[in-house]
């Protein structure tokens, strides 16, 4: 069933180009955006990740109330994804979208 939502969630990023090598017609992964020059860099899952963030929410103590009693509140951090963790990626020129191995998607376009 895993397997499954991750097939939706790659199938959602839009299908990457397959060439025996970049820039021939037919096959192999490509990830340069559309109406991109073919001397343009590749890019990396490394650089994907760089440029998302993962928002991680946490439970802080904020002090006391009147009683005594402990008064905590959420925090939502935002984290870089690491490079071991992205599945696959795709960049849009404007975007990047990223789906980590864990099923989750980020767009450094929310930010």
């Amino acid at each position: 069933m895993k397997s499954a939502r991750l097939a939706v969630l790659i199938a959602g990023l839009g299908a990457i180009c397959m060439s025996p090598e970049p820039g021939a017609a037919g096959g192999g992964p490509t990830t340069t955006p559309q109406g991109a020059t073919s001397g343009a860099k590749a890019m990396t899952a490394a650089d994907a990740a760089k440029q998302v963030k993962r928002p991680v929410t946490t439970r802080e103590k904020a002090g006391t109330d009147g009683e005594g009693k402990a008064v905590y509140k959420d925090v939502t951090k935002h984290v870089a994804v690491a490079a071991s963790e992205v599945l696959d990626f795709k960049d849009y020129g404007s975007h990047v979208v990223v789906v980590t191995k864990d099923g989750k998607k980020f767009s450094s376009a929310e930010e």
